[in-house]
């Protein structure tokens, strides 16, 4: 869906450049996110991307097309959430639906998006009178609205309760198994595990990885499987060494005598991976 080459770019002000020569693709129907510490050039490449942004260095090819001479009608093929909801507040909720619906050709169906989010009761509510959570899924109906080929999505989840995260990430599913391909940003970890296909980690303005999360786990694990069992009252952890595991005999002995009680492979976390890669705990920007 877009294949970029060498990509720099840098702010007029700034001595230098926020973006230093980046590569990367994003296949057609993959979920692709795109993570890295507050200022990296996260937000920067999005910007890029959804042609907000311009002046920049190299080359940016989207669906076959060089990025530079698609016109408006780009705007047609994608749908973006910004972190930030952005609506008129005096308005209601769906007056700012179908006033945003005009600046497009296709429109999907309103009422059924609306319904799934459990906002359709709330429809004539004024949008100032929303909760965060509220306008957080209004802005992912606004997304959505043009049926776009593209989702570009910024910390979606962030500020919504787990039972609305989850009606939101089994949306972006259904999304991408009718075709769809998603660009995502955030900070929730467990997030990206669940969704990505592929994950790249941009630090200061270099992409130092990418590969699909499982993968990132196995690079960035250890081969070890620890047990836990419960002896006299307590419990005891035993941890041993995975590429031997199929001939060791105290294994096979504790698991043929002992209440096991957890067993973990060595396999690390995003977030582990996260703070290793980029040299930095996770922020909330």
């Amino acid at each position: 869906m877009f294949k970029v080459e060498n990509l720099s770019f840098r702010y007029p002000k700034n001595e230098e450049n926020t973006i230093k020569g980046i590569n990367f693709d994003i296949k057609k129907g993959e979920i692709f996110g795109f993570l890295g510490p507050s200022g990296a050039g996260k937000s920067t490449t999005q910007k890029i991307l959804i042609k907000l942004l311009d002046h920049y260095e190299g080359f940016i090819q989207y669906d076959g097309r060089n990025l530079v001479e698609i016109d408006h009608d780009f705007y047609e093929d994608i749908g973006v959430s910004f972190e930030m909801p952005i609506h008129f507040s005096k308005l209601t909720a769906l007056e700012n639906i179908n006033f945003f619906k005009k600046l497009y050709k296709n429109h999907t169906d309103v009422e059924q998006l609306m319904k799934k989010l459990g906002l359709w009761a709330d429809r004539n509510k004024k949008v100032g009178e929303y909760s965060k959570g509220m306008k957080i899924r209004l802005n992912f109906v606004r997304a959505m609205l043009n049926q776009p080929k593209m989702l570009f999505l910024d910390e979606p989840t962030n500020g919504l309760d787990p039972s609305n995260a989850k009606i939101l990430k089994d949306m972006i599913k259904i999304y991408q198994k009718e075709g769809g391909t998603v660009f995502i940003t955030s900070h929730i970890m467990s997030d990206i595990d669940e969704l990505c296909d592929r994950v790249a980690f941009i630090v200061d303005g270099q992409i130092k990885e990418i590969d699909s999360p499982r993968n990132l786990k196995i690079k960035y694990g250890q081969r070890t499987l620890k047990v836990e069992y419960s002896e006299e009252n307590q419990t005891k952890t035993v941890i041993f060494n995975l590429d031997d595991i199929k001939t060791n005999e105290e294994f096979i002995k504790l698991i043929r005598e002992k209440n096991i009680e957890t067993i973990h492979t060595g396999e690390t976390t995003l977030e582990d991976i996260f703070i290793k890669v980029t040299g930095v705990g996770l922020h909330h920007d």
